[in-house]
């Protein structure tokens, strides 16, 4: 029996490439998952849903197009329908890039009309085929890295025999399509791997990224969906709306439309019982199954044939029309402007600075609530008079934010600027800011650790955009809990650049001696020498995420705890083995106890005292998405009192060694 189906499996396979191909080319698209998000909502007949349908024409219009014009492999494009949030959508969808223009078109097209009757009256959808996914949103999304929501599939095989070997075999491959999909070509980012198993047997790999993202983004995103990959199987694939990978035991992509990368094998693995998808169905006899197979054979070949030579022909047209997709929407947000309001309209909409419509005040001034003529809701930042921030940081805060889109920043919409009044107009964030729930005992049980590790992802991938993605390089020098605010769903978004600084694409560090920001959120390096950098940022974001995992203020252990900062408090009771100590008991439990510590880890490899053992937000957002990951032991946080620690000297620090954070925290 053994004998038989070790003859016969290489033909299954063969069978199996030869259908998955053929389906590429002609059959329906086969729906995987869709997530639809139930928070957010709209009405029948509203503005947000004649919105969406423009939207969703115009998806399929861009697949189509790029089907007609003879464009070869799988496609890629975004949109944007209405003027003003919320009502405002955004969409984009991408197919496998292996595939030829048509099907993408076709394929694009199923699912834009299925994902309405899926999510019906959701603001947030996704829906995944086998070769495309489509996907909206009432934020923007377009060079947005997000590996969650996501779906994932089993084949339904065992491998019963040498698992060692073969799971080590998938890591390599898995190793080779991370390393290359990322830097694979500004239109496309994907890669392929294959590697040969016992006898005609191949392990297929596949990895791909939306190309809006950077390489960072792309390799973060996948390092996440590869950890989510089903075990103890030989198939499966992740799929999340930024990027998806699969593996299998056959090949399940034209392998002449992507970068196939060759790995070698360890020993030979067996691989014992069959699939489970391919079995039989119930009434048929061998005569029938053997006649099925005679045909799908040459019919197989002679697609196989004609999709390769359509590829060849029409590849090149392909290139160029990603390109473009891909420029014309970074141009779209890199020349967008704010309105300019006039003051008779702010007043009608703050109900003329009502105290009844006061969200908050900060040093710079007030910040209200009110509604546009047209029923958009708003935050208008009004300065004060007496206020620090001039018309010099009035406009620097204008310049910045209106070149700046990203999900994780706040959207400026307008401003006004007549005669003594300087009004910046933003979108308006129903949850407020960060710190009216973190620092409140009664509000802080609405922010589970799932909220707070979401929100922490967040700022970082916000910080993550300033410091490396985006046209101009920022740095923020205010960051805290209150400039964080919160929208719906508990997404994070950065506000108040007032402060902010642009640096050139090569600049590292500068000085002032005008120093601007908040008194514990400042490094060392910048209160004392007026220097600062990407460094200082991540080191506001380190005391930002110690008040998240603790939900204390950075200040309240001046007035509790003999005068230490929250760094120093935080570190000591690390070093001495007893973390568990400072944690908020409210996000503690068993599920959520080991990624609790490894961002207290995080928290204070940002906020060590010198600037150059500090992780770029590049490496914190690895960190905050990659497990396991290894972490160097964190140093001595700015500040911490000299007289306090004699007990460890500077070359004992230097020469403790990293540990691996799922086996090495502290009990």
């Amino acid at each position: 029996m053994s004998s038989t189906f070790t003859i016969f499996l290489p033909l299954l396979f063969s069978i199996n490439l030869l259908i998955s191909i053929s389906h590429i080319s002609e059959a329906a698209p086969v729906l995987i998952d869709n997530y639809c998000n139930d928070t957010k909502t709209f009405l029948p007949n509203s503005t947000y849903q004649n919105n969406l349908s423009e939207l969703l024409s115009s998806l399929s219009s861009a697949a189509d197009s790029a089907g007609n014009s003879g464009s070869s492999s799988g496609g890629f494009s975004n949109a944007t329908a209405g003027e003003y949030p919320p009502d405002q959508t955004y969409g984009i969808f991408l197919c496998r890039g292996d595939i030829d223009a048509p099907t993408c078109s076709n394929c694009v097209a199923t699912a834009a009309q299925e994902i309405g009757q899926r999510c019906p009256g959701k603001r947030i959808s996704i829906i995944w085929y086998d070769i495309c996914m489509l996907r909206y949103s009432d934020q923007p999304i377009y060079s947005v890295m997000q590996p969650f929501p996501f779906a994932r599939q089993e084949n339904g095989w065992n491998v019963t025999e040498d698992r060692s070997r073969f799971f080590q075999l998938l890591n390599e491959t898995m190793d080779d399509v991370l390393r290359t999909a990322p830097s694979s070509g500004p239109g496309k980012k994907m890669t392929a791997a294959k590697a040969e198993l016992v006898g005609s047997q191949r392990l297929y790999t596949f990895a791909e990224c939306t190309p809006d993202l950077t390489a960072s983004d792309c390799g973060t995103c996948l390092r996440s969906a590869i950890a989510r990959l089903p075990p103890e199987t030989p198939g499966g694939n992740v799929l999340t709306p930024s990027c998806n990978v699969r593996f299998e035991m056959y090949s399940f992509y034209n392998l002449d439309s992507v970068t196939v990368v060759t790995v070698a094998a360890p020993p030979p693995v067996r691989l014992l019982s069959a699939p489970v998808q391919v079995t039989e169905p119930k009434g048929r006899s061998n005569k029938s199954t053997l006649i099925i197979t005679a045909i799908a054979v040459p019919v197989g070949v002679l697609v196989v044939f004609l999709s390769l030579a359509s590829c060849f022909v029409r590849r090149k047209g392909t290139r160029t029309h990603d390109l473009v997709q891909e420029e014309a929407g970074m141009n779209k947000i890199t020349n967008e402007e704010p309105s300019q309001y006039d003051l008779t309209t702010i007043q009608a909409a703050k109900n003329n600075f009502s105290h009844q419509n006061k969200l908050g005040e900060g040093g710079f001034g007030e910040v209200f609530q009110g509604r546009l003529p047209h029923g958009q809701d708003i935050a208008v930042k009004r300065l004060s008079r007496s206020s620090r921030q001039g018309a010099e940081e009035f406009k620097n805060e204008i310049t910045l934010v209106a070149k700046l889109q990203h999900r994780n920043l706040v959207r400026l919409l307008g401003y006004c600027l007549e005669g003594e009044e300087k009004l910046l107009v933003f979108e308006f964030l129903p949850h407020k800011s960060l710190d009216y729930f973190l620092y409140d005992t009664e509000k802080n049980m609405q922010l589970d650790w799932l909220k707070r590790y979401r929100i922490a992802c967040g700022i970082a991938r916000g910080m993550h955009y300033l410091h490396e993605d985006s046209r101009l390089r920022i740095i923020h020098r205010d960051l805290k809990a209150s400039n964080i605010l919160l929208d719906n769903d508990w997404n994070p978004k950065i506000s108040d650049f007032g402060t902010a600084r642009i640096f050139g694409v090569d600049q590292t560090h500068a000085s002032t001696n005008k120093i601007a920001g908040t008194l514990g959120y400042m490094p060392p390096e910048y209160v004392r020498n007026g220097k600062f950098s990407v460094k200082s940022d991540v080191y506001s974001f380190g005391v930002l995420l110690l008040e998240i995992i603790t939900g204390k203020k950075n200040d309240h252990f001046y007035q509790s705890d003999g005068g230490k900062d929250l760094a120093s408090y935080a570190w000591r009771n690390w070093r001495d083995g007893t973390p568990l100590e400072i944690l908020d008991p409210a996000i503690l439990d068993l599920h959520s106890r080991d990624e609790v510590l490894r961002c207290l880890h995080i928290s204070l490899l940002c906020v060590q005292e010198d600037m150059v053992d500090r992780p770029t937000m590049a490496t914190v957002l690895h960190m905050l998405s990659s497990q396991p990951v290894t972490m160097p032991q964190p140093q001595r946080p700015a500040f911490f009192p000299q007289s306090t620690d004699q007990s460890i000297s500077r070359s004992t620090r230097q020469s403790v060694n990293g540990m691996t954070i799922t086996e090495s925290y502290p009990r």
